[in-house]
């Protein structure tokens, strides 16, 4: 396991361009999974091969278990094979014309370790991986799934310091994707290798990771828990990304230590939010909510931020309804499973023009200050 220091790293793909990564500071502590997650283009794997040396940075410092792999200004550059790394890449990257024990054997060959140690290596990490009855098998005769599995077999068999993940699931199907993400984490809990893992998938990011890096046009957007990001965004821009899908615009009412209080603009609502440091009483802000976290119905009645709401419209998606509330100006799409429908009306679901109770819980509320908003100034 080997701890993981960036420091100010940067990295530019030609002098006149905008940085891929910009000034980006780091720590990954010794046998921490992290996530660098984000859109295309927002640097994660531009770092990722920065720590992997297959990027040298224009800028900065990287440093694996204490050691300084690449420091531009003092002319550092260490090699890839020379930094004790394990990759597993988005293609594979197999040797089409060996079978899967001298694909899994070949970062041993290089090292040049006994033919015997080779064997009981080889044999032992394919039977982590489940893979040991197809050790005699072409590469390319393996499915998809098992193809990654001999990847991360690969990367793994030379028990590396630190292992590197290039969105390895983005080329299975969805049903392949979820069983490899149950057995990636159970391969961290029994190895505990210090593990960077790149994906644009945020479910991917929260099942995986111990903890998650938002990036945005090559800086950090946000770090913290899966549950972190995905319930307390700081940003219009991480909220947006983990699956807000309601903006409702407000006015700073009062905020303490306990909770910010929300007007919802051009109506008489008023909302309960989980406390933030960086807003205070008349700033603009806006609220996040996700459509799966306002409660319709009678069950909302004896709920906290309860309000009142027309139905404009209702759209049957299979699994799910969407209903379309208006409440003052502002529109907010509802979410509800099918199966609590008839659930929460027994007698007859709600309709187009219907007034209809809501409430959302607190926690499930995120406010985030608008950009270029006034701060009125403290008393």
């Amino acid at each position: 396991m080997a701890h993981v220091s960036i420091e100010s790293l940067e990295k530019k793909y030609s002098p006149k361009a905008p940085a891929a990564v910009e000034s980006l500071d780091l720590e990954i502590q010794e046998g921490e999974f992290l996530t660098l997650l984000g859109p295309s283009g927002c640097g994660k794997t531009t770092t990722l091969r920065c720590v992997a040396g297959l990027e040298r940075p224009t800028g900065g410092q990287v440093s694996i278990g204490g050691k300084v792999v690449d420091a531009p200004a003092e002319r550092i550059h260490v090699s890839p094979d020379k930094r004790d790394i394990g990759m597993v890449f988005q293609s594979y990257a197999l040797w089409p014309h060996m079978s899967v024990a001298s694909n899994v054997a070949y970062p041993l060959r290089m090292r040049k370790i006994s033919v015997d140690e080779r064997a009981r290596r080889v044999r032992e990490v394919l039977e982590m991986v489940g893979l040991e009855e197809y050790a005699s098998r072409m590469a390319t005769d393996l499915s998809g799934g098992q193809q990654q599995r001999v990847a991360l077999a690969r990367a793994l068999v030379a028990t590396p310091q630190l292992l590197l993940f290039d969105e390895p699931l983005s080329n299975l199907d969805a049903r392949l994707r979820q069983d490899m993400r149950s057995e990636l984490r159970e391969m961290h809990k029994r190895v505990g290798t210090t593990s960077i893992y790149v994906t644009h998938d945020q479910e991917e990011a929260v099942s995986l990771s111990t903890r998650i890096v938002l990036l945005n046009k090559g800086a950090i957007e946000q770090v913290g828990s899966p549950r972190e990001i995905y319930w307390h965004p700081v940003s219009h821009f991480v909220a947006d990304f983990v699956g807000y899908d309601n903006f409702v615009s407000a006015t700073v009412v009062s905020t303490d230590q306990y909770g910010v209080k929300v007007l919802l603009d051009g109506t008489d609502v008023r909302l309960a939010c989980p406390p933030r440091n960086d807003v205070h009483e008349g700033q603009q802000v806006d609220i996040a909510v996700r459509s799966s976290s306002v409660i319709l119905g009678p069950p909302a009645c004896e709920k906290p931020n309860r309000f009142q709401g027309v139905i404009t419209d209702v759209m049957y998606l299979g699994d799910d309804f969407i209903y379309e509330l208006q409440l003052g100006p502002h529109k907010v799409k509802v979410s509800i499973r099918t199966a609590e429908v008839a659930n929460i009306w027994p007698v007859g679901a709600p309709r187009v023009g219907d007034s209809i109770s809501g409430a959302i819980a607190p926690d499930s509320l995120a406010c985030l200050p608008v950009l270029n908003s006034k701060v009125p100034a403290l008393a």
